[in-house]
């Protein structure tokens, strides 16, 4: 076949494909950026996005004696001469609890020692496991003896454990390569707490470190981890210790890492950390170099060829566009990507000419760190240092000062979206949380309805194109999200065409307590989620690590159209525990809203419209919910694009 022949060919099958996915109903962004984003859209440093634990989650395992009574024993090291913890189990099943002092003497009842002893519940807004919180002040410090006697051996039951906050557990996954047959590993050790970041090592003595691991079928089997320098670790003896795993099924794990020690005053801690690995037995091969032709708008239509086993409908691409300089050196042009369907046998990306231009680029042309993930876990599926790019010759000059504008970043808007009869009028959508209900009262908002995907756990992008489906009722909106919603909300502007892309003036974006960067909560709920049978399942997404992944595919245009809020409880005295919620105080780190961190909540690039203490995650916490706020609904009603 010529050259004329095969591109003409080429063309054929990316119009068709253009077209499957418009039929489809994905109709995704064809995205990109200048060089100057290309570093902002790398995969995030795993050390960056780790698990920072105060506290410490102990599966409880009872043993059944000669008296026939099933027992738990173990320490309740106490730091600081006060305690608390949360003692996880169904109503009607939970152990008795008796301590005794570390010098010795008397078995004592936990109630009757406690400060308080209350009913209380370790929730992610509407996934929650029932417990029983202890609180005790004024004990003496060092190793009490800790017994639990249970009425059923087999009943589910955990104990939250709050250690001294000034020492944490610091842990990771080394990777996100998160495939069947693929050698996890995770890394874990002791460091001070800082302003900036626990970094400060050599602080504490690990003798004893494990990772619980949790297979999708739930079967649990324990491993050593070793300071050894050979698993994940950096060196033997360094304080750093590390563990191997393999997974040999797709699905959700848990990896949970258990630590006992002594702090540098030789004072006894216990700290656990809980990981949720999303493994995919999806696989995609490259089977041939990129195929590239010009399509309609002076755009090049990039064809990618691949082999795909148990490939989902669509993945999350990113490659960079290389050329060279008048001289024959490198040179960056720009950043492409996006949402991209499998359509026979390939995927496609779209690069606007003008980017060539820009650049003041010439041929030859690479594509570079190509990598391309699943759309829901955004684990790498594909990756490539470099590949050949052939691009047709461009007849447009060079022209550094050209403006970028919106078909550069996004593509073109399909034909779907620039029918103005499509949908009636504009409208605010008002979205809820993960696994959670309508919240938001409609009497604070108007020209505004109401999405509900009730007690649901999706992933961003499924919530994402839910909310895109549901605003298609109306020719434009624009949107006020709680908790993941803000997420779903930035994910869909992002990747999809939607009536977002056609609001008016206006904050594009709205939300409040959004775990941008994710939750602690996320991995702990899922730590213990699958012995409780928690309604909706863990979220990776809400993760630290899944957050982080995530992020690594939203540029900074698309963060500057939201506008976030936080929020946290009220301090009341400096010498008074303050909290939104006792069980999610033991596991986060304040200010926070018993769901979402203040730090966590942070979105760079995008708009912080303030902290305001007082309030938390949901009703039912100590403070009002930050959603019944009718100041703060009232403004972002006002300057809300629609």
């Amino acid at each position: 076949m010529n050259t004329r022949r095969l591109t003409r060919a080429l063309a054929s099958v990316l119009a068709l494909a253009s077209t499957s996915v418009l039929a489809s109903g994905l109709s995704p962004k064809q995205l990109a950026g200048p060089p100057e984003e290309f570093a902002g859209m790398q995969p995030a440093d795993p050390a960056r996005a780790a698990v920072i634990s105060k506290s410490a989650l102990i599966p409880l395992e009872f043993n059944v004696g000669k008296s026939g009574v099933p027992t738990w024993s173990g320490r309740l090291p106490v730091e600081n001469g006060r305690a608390r913890f949360l003692l996880l189990a169904e109503p009607g099943s939970e152990p008795s609890v008796r301590l005794r002092h570390p010098n010795g003497g008397a078995w004592q009842s936990a109630k009757s020692l406690a400060r308080s002893a209350r009913p209380d519940r370790l929730a992610l807004e509407g996934s929650a496991v029932p417990g029983q919180y202890y609180d005790f002040e004024g004990l003496g410090e060092g190793d009490w003896s800790l017994e639990l006697t249970a009425k059923d051996a087999t009943a589910p039951a955990f104990l939250l454990i709050e250690g001294n906050a000034d020492l944490e557990l610091v842990s990771y996954l080394s990777h996100r390569q998160h495939k069947v047959g693929v050698t996890q590993q995770v890394v874990a050790m002791l460091a001070e707490s800082q302003d900036e970041a626990p970094a400060e090592l050599g602080v504490g003595e690990l003798s004893k470190a494990s990772l619980r691991l949790t297979s999708p079928a739930g079967m649990v089997r324990t491993l050593p981890m070793f300071d050894d320098g050979l698993n994940g670790d950096a060196a033997a003896g360094d304080g750093i210790y590390g563990a191997r795993f393999e997974v040999p099924e797709a699905g959700k794990w848990t990896a949970q890492v258990l630590i006992e020690g002594q702090d540098k005053s030789g004072r006894s801690l216990l700290r656990s950390a809980e990981h949720i690995v999303p493994v995919t037995d999806q696989a995609i091969s490259l089977r041939g170099a990129p195929q590239v032709a010009k399509s309609a708008g002076g755009r090049f239509a990039i064809s990618l060829p691949v082999q795909a086993a148990k490939a989902a409908s669509h993945v999350r691409t990113y490659a960079e566009v290389w050329g060279r300089d008048v001289a024959g050196n490198a040179l960056p042009v720009a950043w492409i990507g996006g949402m991209s369907e499998l359509v026979d046998g390939a995927l496609s990306l779209g690069l606007d000419q003008r980017w060539i231009a820009k650049a003041g680029a010439q041929g030859p042309f690479e594509l570079r760190n190509l990598r391309i993930e699943d759309a829901d876990h955004f684990i790498p599926l594909l990756q490539s240092d470099a590949l050949p790019l052939p691009l047709p010759a461009s007849r447009i000059k060079a022209a550094v000062d050209l403006a970028i504008d919106e078909s550069m970043r996004m593509g073109p808007r399909p034909a779907s979206l620039l029918d103005a009869s499509k949908g009636t009028g504009s409208r605010l959508l008002l979205v809820h949380g993960y696994c959670s209900t309508a919240v938001w009262p409609t009497s604070n908002f108007s020209n505004a309805s109401t999405f509900l995907d009730a007690n649901q756990n999706r992933s961003h992008d499924q919530f994402a194109r839910l909310i895109r489906d549901y605003g298609a009722t109306w020719n434009s909106f624009g949107v006020v999200a709680h908790s993941q919603g803000g997420a779903a909300a930035l994910h869909l502007y992002t990747y999809y065409w939607s009536g977002l892309d056609k609001a008016g003036s206006g904050r594009l974006i709205q939300s409040v307590g959004t775990p941008y960067q994710g939750t602690n909560l996320a991995g702990v709920i899922a730590a213990i989620g699958g012995f409780f049978g928690v309604q909706c399942g863990s979220n990776d997404n809400m993760t630290y690590s899944g957050a982080s992944a995530w992020l690594s595919g939203i540029p900074s245009w698309a963060r500057s159209k939201v506008n976030y809020y936080t929020t946290g409880f009220r301090s009341t005295y400096w010498w008074v525990n303050d909290y939104c919620n006792f069980a999610a105080d033991l596991v986060l780190s304040d200010p926070e809203d018993g769901t979402t961190e203040k730090a966590y909540g942070q979105l760079s690039g995008a708009s912080n419209r303030g902290h305001t203490s007082g309030q938390c995650h949901v009703t039912g916490m100590r403070d009002p919910a930050q959603y019944l706020d009718s100041s703060r609904n009232s403004t972002m009603n006002s300057n809300a694009a629609r």
